[in-house]
């Protein structure tokens, strides 16, 4: 059967708070930056055709950036209206110019993220694939971390409770944060959690940039022993000589990435050699589209990947690497979606649900502050 063009009909967009049931603390909290999280603004874009296919999107913001992204995207969603949905390259370079006055990254490219990443999935879901199989996977399934479980906030006996909780779930590895303003505390702390896991366990730790290029030299030479699957944003994200000198120096692979919003700002990572593991956001570099341009820069590199966030999107893009992934688990975003990512052994299922397999819940609904329609009913 010939191809039939279809054209997009309507896009709503939609703002959602998701409360958190526990403050969060990183070490940005703890240097005094920031303040404890306790919520996550989300836009939703969803998409429906002129011959009824429907696809679901999201981007997020943490702290701070929710009310601009929506304030964005409604601004040019209108763009949209009216083009095939199978353009999806085509339809993010006209919504990118139908706002490039305030840029190519940050809020700019977060805004289309929404809409992009919903395109993708009313691609997959009208191919009656599941995402990873229409972009063409690798695996069925993905190497898995929890990191919700390893924040600050918790006492070193929750961390290490949590830790064996997310292994018996079939979670295979366990991050925690460091970066409090008393490195030796941070010491304790691995070397606790470390002992509890015992040597077999892969552990990563994530100091979120608050360290100096001299102490994160000391205090990867003193991780050194723990064995570490590597160590997470020692620096400042825009460092890129730092990490690049930190890379050399040390055996434990460093990891960045995920604070970065544009492909660009990550070429400038790969080209310094700035990371041995890369960590990017699809909603935080502008969706699908330009996450998989970063993907191909990052193979051609050698790098390895751990998508930082957002499990529920970047399952479908990890499953795509030529080389095999981390994929980051995290249990926040259960209450927006119906559904359920299976982990087993160690590794994350890719689900068999045509296009991301989610559905938003009632719950969610309840949770939105804000929402229009952009095009025709």
């Amino acid at each position: 059967m010939p191809y039939q063009p279809d054209a997009i009909r309507s896009v709503q967009l939609s703002t959602l708070t998701l409360p958190l049931a526990t403050a969060i603390s990183d070490a940005k909290v703890f240097t005094g930056r920031q303040k404890p999280m306790t919520e996550v603004v989300f836009l939703v874009a969803e998409i429906t055709t002129e011959q009824g296919h429907a696809g679901l999107g999201f981007s997020y913001s943490k702290r701070a950036g929710g009310p601009a992204q929506y304030a964005h995207a409604k601004e040019v969603a209108g763009a949209a209206i009216g083009e095939d949905p199978s353009d999806i390259a085509k339809l993010y370079t006209k919504l990118l110019w139908a706002g490039a006055s305030v840029g190519r990254s940050g809020v700019a490219t977060q805004a289309l993220a929404a809409i992009d990443i919903a395109l993708y999935d009313l691609k997959a879901k009208r191919a009656g694939l599941p995402l990873a199989k229409l972009l063409g996977a690798h695996r069925d399934s993905v190497r898995t971390y929890n990191t919700s479980g390893g924040f600050l906030h918790a006492s070193i006996d929750e961390v290490k409770d949590r830790a064996s909780r997310s292994l018996a779930e079939g979670i295979g590895g366990i991050k925690i944060k460091v970066g409090l303003p008393d490195t030796r505390t941070d010491l304790a702390r691995v070397e606790a959690v470390r002992e509890h896991l015992g040597p077999d366990v892969p552990l990563m730790v994530d100091a979120n940039q608050q360290w100096d290029r001299t102490t994160a030299l000391r205090m990867g030479r003193r991780l050194e022993p723990y064995d570490l699957v590597w160590i997470e944003e020692p620096l400042d994200a825009y460092d890129a000589e730092g990490h690049a000198a930190l890379a050399a120096a040390l055996d434990t692979p460093i990891a960045t990435g995920e604070m970065l919003a544009s492909v660009a700002e990550h070429e400038r990572l790969i080209a310094a050699r700035a990371c041995d593991i890369i960590q990017p956001d699809a909603p935080r570099v502008g969706g699908i589209t330009q996450f998989l341009r970063l993907l191909t820069l990052a193979d051609q590199a050698g790098l390895d990947l751990a998508p930082h966030f957002a499990m529920e999107i970047h399952l479908h893009l990890a499953a795509t690497y030529p080389r095999e992934p981390w994929v980051e688990h995290f249990d926040w975003l259960d209450p927006l979606f119906e559904e359920r990512l299976e982990t087993k052994d160690g590794r994350m299922l890719v689900p068999e649900r045509p296009g991301l397999g989610v559905t938003l819940t009632e719950q969610a609904r309840a949770w939105t502050t804000d929402s229009v329609l952009v095009g025709a009913r």
